[in-house]
């Protein structure tokens, strides 16, 4: 996300800024980010490093999940002339470029068993041993890492090693999914559009109130990163000024069209009246969209849309649509 601060204004989030700017602040050593995928767990570990008295030093970041586990260890620590075949000069490692710094370590379960051990020293006694190296080396380095994962989890399968566990743990920052950030959906959609339409030499002036009721409603399993993805296509591909139903992809109007009325408009029979009309639009939208994609016709459609055909129709009688005899 290009994004230098953490944007959103539900609890859950201003919580964990005020957390983030605690810990930056604080000599703590090991920071351990949780969140699901698309959470923003980079943009909390730059955040960490840019309000920290770190702040002038390296940002270094790796994902251990890319790096094959042959190949990691000298990634992080470096290793000597000669080490292993093909090393034929000295390189200095990961670690050693971060000191002074921080070192962001995402998808930390991904790290080989054997470099975990290595890496428990390394947090212990802030020195390591590059690779064919006899001396020991020194380094500054804050440690933060993150998962997707349920840690603890991972260790009673055997899968991380337990002291490790506890030396990452002790600052622990849970970073909330977007579905349970309300209406910041809202406004973090607002500030993607400006960016991405900015970059694509276009103004887009918002989101059609239809377009907002199903962003609220969509349980974003990609999270920010899902939401961001659409909002870039749409500044790239659609030509309109503003974000409209038919733009957005048949699996979101499907989830949406099937949930329940929310809480908050229960009893109201002006928003009941409102959210039957907007469901009555995603389904004409979606239909629309099959129909276009199939060419017309109409036997195609429905089985885009896991319907028969006779159940197409009677749809499209039921909104108004135009079916042909």
């Amino acid at each position: 996300m290009p994004y230098a601060d953490l944007l959103g204004e539900h609890e859950s989030i201003r919580a964990v800024r005020d957390l983030i700017a605690r810990i930056a602040a604080s000599p703590a050593r090991t920071v351990l980010l949780y969140g699901e995928t698309g959470t923003g767990k980079g943009l909390v570990a730059r955040m960490l490093h840019r309000l920290s008295p770190r702040a002038a030093k390296p940002f270094v970041d790796v994902n251990c999940a890319a790096i094959p586990a042959s190949l990691m260890e000298s990634e992080l620590f470096g290793h000597e002339r000669g080490a292993f075949t093909g090393a034929a000069s000295a390189k200095p490692g990961l670690v050693e470029a971060a000191d002074g710094g921080t070192l962001f370590l995402d998808e930390i379960r991904e790290m080989d068993l054997q470099l975990q051990a290595k890496l428990l020293t390394m947090l212990d006694t802030q020195r390591f041993r590059r690779l064919g190296a006899v001396k020991q080396t020194a380094a500054d380095v804050r440690f933060v890492t993150s998962t997707n994962r349920i840690l603890l989890s991972e260790v009673k399968a055997g899968r991380f090693r337990d002291d490790l566990y506890w030396r990452l743990q002790v600052v622990p920052v849970n970073i909330p999914p977007l579905r349970a950030r309300g209406d910041d959906v809202l406004l973090l959609a607002e500030a993607f559009l400006r960016h991405h339409g900015a970059r694509c030499g276009r103004l887009i002036r918002g989101l059609e109130p239809h377009v907002a009721e199903v962003f609220r409603r969509y349980s974003w399993p990609g999270n920010v990163r899902e939401l961001e993805n659409l909002i870039e296509r749409i500044a790239i591909l659609e030509t309109e000024d503003q974000v409209l139903v038919k733009h957005l992809p048949d699996r979101i109007l499907r989830e949406v069209e099937g949930r329940a009325l929310p809480e908050a408009m229960e009893g109201e029979g002006a928003a009941d009246l409102r959210f039957h009309e907007a469901t009555d639009r995603f389904q004409k939208a979606l239909i629309e969209k099959a129909l276009r994609e199939a060419g017309g016709r109409h036997g195609r459609a429905a089985a885009r849309l896991g319907l028969s055909r006779h159940a197409l129709r009677h749809q499209m009688q039921k909104l108004g649509m135009a079916v042909p005899g």
